[in-house]
């Protein structure tokens, strides 16, 4: 009876070992049967908004999930200057190692991209990748002045310094990469140190960081990478649309979009469609101008090119007002996004054909409206004047007629035979005046 007692006792022991403490030893990376997990995302946009909640979203994520680290495959032309300070902020803070992979090769890490790589816990590069450039421009209402460019120098090197700082790395170059915007390759950057491996791909760089110790803020944990296991990770609809409107080609063209819809809207009420399209459109426009800290001139210059097109068609200016309207789309489309960074500015290539289908489109319609204005009315007095007919019996001061297919009573100043073909040329009430057509 005792030996049994015993053994109870001995099984509700291990079953509350079991339950209690292996999964915490199984976590921390101390059992020998567990393979690690990494997550993996992808990142080849410009740096907005949407892109930092993607990467904030998916490091809590991993955390909760027991992943042991995050892979952010970086591919970006660098971008806007609160979001990538947001993504930097989630990358230190991180509870889990974090890895910033330059990847694939012709990738790169320009301006923001810079400062994310060398954020990270783990900092690598694909062969034939490059980084740098990360001199701060300006964007939103026009240039800086001397003065406050080199204070936005001055932050963005202090900060760039501080960083590589707490991650060891080389400060001076990336001071360098801040003032002077130098760029470096993947092999450079490694003899630099600003960057811990270069790999040609994601598995060679698990193998490359197994056993490399990293600082967390709770303490160092040392990376436990051999045979680990990767978790791709897609990127959502809504994330995948968002990160879409907010390309500055995308949101100059939903923009034009949504006034064009509600200008054909307004032009022909009842038309339904083209107001649904261009009022969404333009929301999803103005959330992406938003993102991308937008010059609005610009903005108001394209809505002022618009107004001056419907006010063609209510003014005769004989053409004047549409070429302002063209200019002032023209002027628009150029100050949209004043900025010398062609990451975050309306391609020449997208601009230019766009500039000219959009004032094709209004010439169109202004054009088409002009002309039914001055077209000839085809009812009433004025469209019975001119029309031809047939004298259907003598006429004098009295007489019938044919006119498109109608009977009329008519008169005439002069005498006109029966079977003659006869022009209207004027109206009394519901009698013709009418007048021989000379052969």
């Amino acid at each position: 009876m005792k030996i049994r007692h015993v053994t109870l006792i001995t099984l509700s022991f291990a079953l509350i070992f079991c339950s209690v403490f292996l999964p915490a030893v199984v976590h921390k990376g101390r059992c020998a049967d567990r393979k690690a997990v990494f997550d993996v995302i992808t990142v080849d946009a410009m740096i907005t908004p949407p892109v930092a909640e993607y990467i904030t979203r998916n490091i809590n994520e991993s955390s909760k999930s027991g992943s042991d680290g995050l892979i952010i495959l970086l591919d970006t032309p660098g971008g806007l200057d609160l979001a990538m300070r947001d993504i930097v902020k989630s990358i230190l803070n991180a509870p889990l190692p974090v890895i910033v992979f330059v990847y694939p090769s012709g990738a790169r890490a320009a301006s923001a991209g810079a400062l994310i790589t060398i954020s990270a816990n783990i900092a690598a590069m694909a062969p034939g990748t490059n980084i740098g450039a990360a001199h701060p421009v300006s964007v939103g209402f026009g240039k800086m002045d001397e003065t406050m460019l080199k204070k936005v120098e001055n932050d963005a090197v202090a900060y760039g310094r501080g960083i590589a700082q707490k991650r060891n790395r080389n400060v001076d170059w990336i001071e360098r990469a801040i003032r002077k915007s130098e760029s470096t390759s993947a092999e450079e950057a490694l003899k630099l140190h600003v960057i811990d491996y270069v790999a040609v791909d994601v598995p060679q760089l698990l193998a490359q960081m197994d056993g490399r110790k990293v600082r967390l803020p709770s303490g160092n944990v040392v990376l436990d990478t051999k045979g680990a296991i990767i978790n791709e990770k897609k990127m959502g609809i809504r994330e995948g649309i968002l990160k879409t409107i907010s390309d500055p080609n995308i949101a100059y063209l939903l923009f034009l979009l949504g006034l064009a819809g509600l200008y054909f809207e307004f032009a022909h009420p009842g038309a339904v469609v083209p107001g649904v399209v261009g009022g969404i459109s333009l929301i999803l426009a103005f959330f992406a101008l938003q993102t991308l800290s937008v010059n609005y001139a610009g903005v108001l210059l394209i809505i002022f090119a618009v107004i001056l097109f419907i006010a063609e068609i209510k003014i005769m200016s004989h053409g004047i007002l549409t070429i302002g309207g063209i200019i002032s789309l023209i002027l628009g489309s150029l100050m949209l996004y004043e900025t010398p960074n062609p990451a975050i500015r309306v391609s020449f290539s997208v601009m230019i054909p766009t500039i000219i289908i959009t004032s094709l489109f209004f010439v169109a319609v202004i054009s088409l409206a002009v002309r039914a204005q001055l077209r000839k009315p085809a009812t009433g007095t004025e469209g019975m004047i001119g029309q031809r007919g047939t004298a259907l019996t003598p006429i004098s001061k009295d007489g019938k007629v044919l006119v498109q297919g109608e009977y009329w009573n008519a008169f005439s100043r002069s005498s006109i035979e029966k079977g003659k073909e006869i022009r209207v040329v004027g109206l009394k009430g519901l009698k013709l005046e009418v007048e021989e057509i000379q052969p």
